[in-house]
């Protein structure tokens, strides 16, 4: 595992168990939490629906029964004294808290990224989503001006939950240095990988979609050359 960068499709957990002990140096990730399920039985969402411009296609749901295993492995592969960033919404943030400290974790705070435009919803539609800052260890943040609003506005008919690469680039540069390793077990639309490599970090990700391993690589083509994959 000498490359910039790795691209695996696997299952997350089993992809994190691949890894050694304390080799990662951050992990920000956005699993396809359980609630999007509810949202989409009662007609708030439309992110699984099998079109190009939704999601059904391209990922499967992780439950929250396995939130535990998947905060496990994180814990261990992370290296002592980093952070670890979860992209969620307000429902899953209750359920995952806890089961995060019970892994070692310290939860700091929900930074709260704001995305400019309105999205979906019923009571009140949705224009913010959770990003929970966890600690294993101690470390400080590299800006402490920055704010725990991020404005980013949201990618408009991108890759399925695609997150801005501006969003990313703040939480790289918050926790990390030149040279770190950045890990992504969900990464989707690649956009962790794109701005770690554009940072001059490296990347190992990961996600069960092939759809997800070609966007990504499609991606980040221009910054590496030739990805390693596993």
């Amino acid at each position: 595992m000498d490359s910039n960068f790795i691209i695996s499709q696997s299952d997350a957990v089993d992809f994190l168990k691949s890894l050694p002990d304390e080799s990662l140096d951050l992990v920000i990730t956005d699993p396809p939490y359980e609630s999007l399920e509810k949202h989409r039985k009662i007609g708030t969402t439309t992110r699984l629906k099998h079109s190009k411009s939704s999601s059904n296609n391209w990922f499967e749901i992780f439950p929250n029964s396995r939130f535990e295993e998947l905060f496990i492995e994180i814990y261990r592969t992370l290296k002592n004294n980093t952070h670890f960033y979860l992209l969620c919404d307000q429902e899953t943030a209750f359920i995952v808290k806890p089961i995060a400290e019970s892994c070692g974790f310290k939860f700091w705070k929900p930074i709260v990224w704001d995305k400019m435009k309105i999205g979906m919803g019923y009571h009140y539609r949705a224009r913010y989503e959770f990003i929970l800052f966890f600690e294993k260890g101690k470390r400080k943040l590299n800006n402490l001006a920055i704010p725990d609003v991020l404005q980013v506005p949201r990618v408009y008919r991108g890759y399925p939950t695609e997150k801005p690469v501006a969003l990313m680039d703040i939480l790289i540069e918050q926790s990390t240095e030149k040279g770190f390793l950045i890990c992504d077990p969900f990464m989707g639309s690649g956009s962790v990988g794109v701005s770690a490599l554009s940072l001059s970090r490296k990347f190992y990700g990961n996600d069960l979609s092939i759809d997800s391993l070609n966007h990504t690589i499609d991606r980040i083509k221009n910054i590496e050359e030739t990805p390693d994959t596993c």
